[in-house]
């Protein structure tokens, strides 16, 4: 689950606050639907105000949020998040080239790292493309005036600071890059070989190895397709390939209103395919519209997680109405919808919490071979229903790391092949069903 609780946005409606506060009681929700990962926004424009400058309250923010999720067995992943580079938005009175138009400031590199060089702040076609964007972009990823290098120092120093949390997955260094003003190849080597520079500077300050999540160019979210970076990188065994999977969702085909370009199902193809040897795990994905078909969308995207076992996280937990992001709307869009005209939140979409919270692997001992996974409830989910739940496995030398997440009140009975010392163990919102494997193995719950 995405939390964007923390990031440092733009206001585009004085008053209306542009985020949700954070607390223990966002991660036990999230316990409670099986969840066990959080990708945790956080802001450069927070971590570092001035150069070389650590905000050390903001930092003790992020430390009580990797508490939590500790406490409530949910792993973190720390997300450096940029929308459209910065929070600055177009100045008052500024003339818009022809096929552009103002636009809100969003989120991402604190003013003293934006160097636009006068670029106009408008944007075409939303807002990761702009002339003031994509010179700022350029700028980072040629490291002018060092502003790539404090961003490299920063990860060293989050590195440090929770290099030895067993809580924190791993880092992702900068949300969606832009692609700057080069072309796209070139683009992708300049951000290659800034994966390059953090991923040295998170080694030589953790004690034990994380995982660094490596994301393509925003034009491969936006499109499903692009290079993706190349650099030393690549070869170290903990990255991992971490694009966003919005095909059919908020890709640039259907923010123009033309045909699919990139389905469902052949955005998992494409990514598996870029990933080569690297293992992918989707950052973000959702989507919005009517609701009938997102709840297609919906039900075919976790088909695809499971055919090929590929885990993600939802965009996103909560949205405030004064989001950028979210526009004028009378709600704040995310899992848990918040009703703007009295505060209050909204009963959840029925079939997003069905899918997110049903059975599911949280480990397994050696290789996962195959998974299949059918949330249960009857339409309108008003009642649980029985959950659907087939994996296989194999293992040379065995192991009892098995456990698997199964919502609901009523106990889970596998049938099993392979595996010994079956238990179920109640937990908050549902079971935890472990157990040792050996050889090829198979598990089934219906």
């Amino acid at each position: 689950m995405n939390v964007n609780q923390l990031v440092d946005f733009y206001a585009p409606r004085p008053g209306v606050p542009t985020t949700l506060p954070l607390g223990e009681d966002d991660f036990a929700q999230m316990a409670a639907l099986g969840l066990n990962v959080v990708r945790l926004g956080v802001s450069w424009s927070r971590v570092e105000p001035g150069p070389g400058r650590y905000d050390e309250g903001y930092l003790r923010q992020i430390d009580r949020a990797v508490a939590w999720a500790k406490r409530h067995g949910l792993y973190m992943v720390i997300d450096m998040h940029q929308d459209g580079w910065s929070d600055l938005p177009t100045p008052a009175g500024t003339s818009c080239p022809f096929g552009t138009s103002p636009m809100d400031g969003y989120d991402g590199a604190p003013a003293w790292a934006t160097k636009t060089d006068g670029a106009p702040r408008c944007q075409f076609t939303g807002r990761d493309i702009s002339p003031a964007g994509n010179r700022a972009f350029t700028n980072f990823y040629y490291d002018r005036d060092g502003v790539q290098g404090r961003l490299v120092k920063a990860w060293g120093m989050l590195a440090a600071r929770f290099g030895d949390d067993p809580a924190v997955a791993g880092f992702d260094p900068l949300n969606e890059p832009g692609f700057g003003e080069q072309a796209p190849l070139t683009s992708t080597l300049l951000l290659g070989r800034f994966y390059d520079r953090v991923l040295r500077a998170i080694r030589s300050a953790e004690s034990r190895p994380h995982l660094l999540f490596a994301e393509p160019s925003i034009f491969w979210s936006g499109t499903g397709f692009d290079a993706i970076p190349r650099g030393s990188f690549r070869s170290d065994p903990d990255v991992v390939f971490a694009p966003h999977l919005y095909a059919e969702s908020i890709t640039m085909d259907a923010s123009l209103g033309l045909p699919v370009m990139t389905s469902v199902e052949h955005g998992f193809a494409l990514a598996r395919r870029a990933a080569g040897d690297m293992p992918v795990w989707s950052g973000e994905w959702g989507f919005w519209g009517d609701a009938g078909s997102v709840a297609s969308r919906l039900r075919r995207y976790a088909r695809q997680e499971d055919d090929s076992r590929i885990g993600g996280a939802f965009w996103v937990w909560k949205q405030a109405c004064g989001d950028p992001q979210n526009g004028v709307e009378p709600t704040g869009n995310g899992l848990n919808n918040l009703d703007c005209a009295t505060g209050r939140f909204l009963r959840r979409d029925a079939v997003a919490e069905q899918e997110i919270s049903r059975a599911y692997p949280r480990v397994v001992p050696g290789i996962l071979t195959s998974l299949r996974s059918l949330p249960g409830g009857r339409p309108g989910g008003k009642a649980a229903g029985p959950q659907e739940l087939a994996l296989t496995g194999k293992t040379t030398g065995g192991g009892c790391e098995l456990d698997i997440w199964v919502p609901g009140e009523d106990r889970p009975a596998p049938a099993v092949t392979g595996i010994e010392r079956i238990e179920a163990r109640k937990a908050e919102g549902g079971w935890r069903v472990t157990g040792c494997a050996r050889g090829s193995y198979r598990l089934t719950i219906s």
